[in-house]
């Protein structure tokens, strides 16, 4: 991001975010890739808009039976306090972070979501 400081522009680091690492279906993650290009917007921020939507819905309904056998890795960036809340939220409901990051693509709401050039913005 691109802080205005004296009347000049000077990039910093947005230290709210952090770097997470997860497993993921790669068919959800493959469907994200093309919801995100569709919208010019990033597969994290997508994750990040379906975090916040399910911890205000505060309930999920999951079948730990039912849990894909595709997952690969991927890593991405998030807001420090919604991945900290979420942590927060799959403990409580007894799933693995990855199950909750899962069933948060369901909660993405399109209208709302952080587009591609986010990180380049202009605070003063």
């Amino acid at each position: 991001m691109w802080k205005q400081i004296n009347g000049r522009l000077v990039q910093t680091v947005d230290t709210t975010r952090v770097e997470y690492k997860t497993r993921i279906s790669k068919a959800i993650l493959d469907e994200l890739k093309i919801i995100a290009n569709e919208h010019n917007t990033h597969v994290g921020y997508l994750l990040e808009n379906g975090f916040e939507n399910l911890l205000y819905e505060d309930y999920i309904n999951y079948d730990k039976k039912k849990r894909p056998k595709d997952r690969i890795e991927f890593r991405t960036t998030c807001d420090e306090e919604i991945l900290k809340n979420l942590r927060t939220f799959a403990k409580e409901h007894k799933l693995n972070l990855n199950d909750v990051i899962e069933t948060s693509a369901q909660y993405i709401n399109l209208d709302a979501i952080k587009k591609g050039n986010w990180r380049y913005r202009i605070e003063h």
